[in-house]
């Protein structure tokens, strides 16, 4: 009987660790000294076998769950046919995924790019090397994935934009629409650490690859990735950069959202 429960015990044990799991928890952030929700997506988990990662950050007003039901609808599909650990966590509804000078409970930028990526290291069977993590998101996220992946370009080897906000200086009503304004102050008096173009020289040196897109109908975004792209492209650093068909919608970022994470794969294959 004893070798026989011991058996069933070895069998559950191996059981949860096969399966694919979505898991929601809360992670609490000593930065901000509170919970942040967050959903992590694993593949069918074995014994001994670490996995590439990928945080993906959702738009401004958007949360993980409409990430997982609505933004990417295929990405619990792709974690287990890739074979990757998808690490969800909400960026609040206006936080811009910086560390606020004006707010001291909205610090998105350290949670994220040190606390959060410590707690899955340690929690989670995740390779180690930075080649093998990467950083995602769309528009307020697709800036909060350039703006984290450069601050910590020792921690991320792939970051990826989607009709990403990359531009406040031409973000013109935008700026207050969409409360950048609440957690950065008034755009003229914003450090420059908070501006895409002040990353460039960042980028030059970090070892990074770099995907961004951009739909071409996308009235808010479209000319400022358009500038970026040239202006990496002017200073020579290597990046991808794709436009296609689509505005500023859930219809364009699913899509390409989901082209960009079989991108990474492949580019974690190298």
């Amino acid at each position: 009987m004893k070798n026989l429960a011991s058996i069933v015990c070895v069998m559950t044990v191996s059981a949860q660790l096969s399966a694919q799991k979505i898991i929601r928890q809360e992670v609490f952030s000593a930065k901000m000294n509170k919970n942040i929700k967050t959903i992590i997506i694993t593949p069918d988990v074995q014994q001994g076998i670490t996995y590439p990662s990928v945080y993906i950050l959702h738009g401004y007003s958007g949360n993980p769950e409409r990430t997982l039901k609505q933004d990417i609808p295929d990405l619990v599909k792709k974690a287990q046919e890739y074979k990757m650990i998808y690490v969800l966590p909400d960026g609040n509804y206006n936080s811009w995924y910086v560390d606020s000078p004006l707010i001291k409970d909205s610090q998105y930028q350290t949670f994220i790019g040190q606390e959060l990526v410590d707690f899955v290291n340690k929690n989670y069977p995740v390779k180690m090397d930075k080649k093998l993590r990467g950083i995602l998101g769309w528009s307020m996220g697709g800036y909060g994935a350039v703006n984290i992946g450069t601050a910590y370009s020792n921690t991320f080897g792939i970051v990826g934009s989607s009709c990403g906000a990359l531009d406040f200086n031409s973000f013109g009503e935008g700026y207050i629409h969409y409360q950048t304004d609440k957690v950065l102050g008034p755009l003229a008096s914003i450090s420059n650490n908070f501006l895409t173009d002040h990353k460039t020289k960042l980028m030059a040196t970090a070892e990074q690859q770099y995907i961004f897109d951009c739909g071409t109908e996308d009235t808010q975004m479209i000319e400022m990735n358009r500038k970026f792209h040239k202006k990496l492209t002017d200073l020579k650093i290597p990046h991808l950069y794709i436009e296609s068909l689509g505005a500023h919608d859930p219809q364009y970022w699913s899509r390409s959202l989901s082209e960009q994470l079989t991108l990474f794969y492949r580019l974690f294959k190298l």
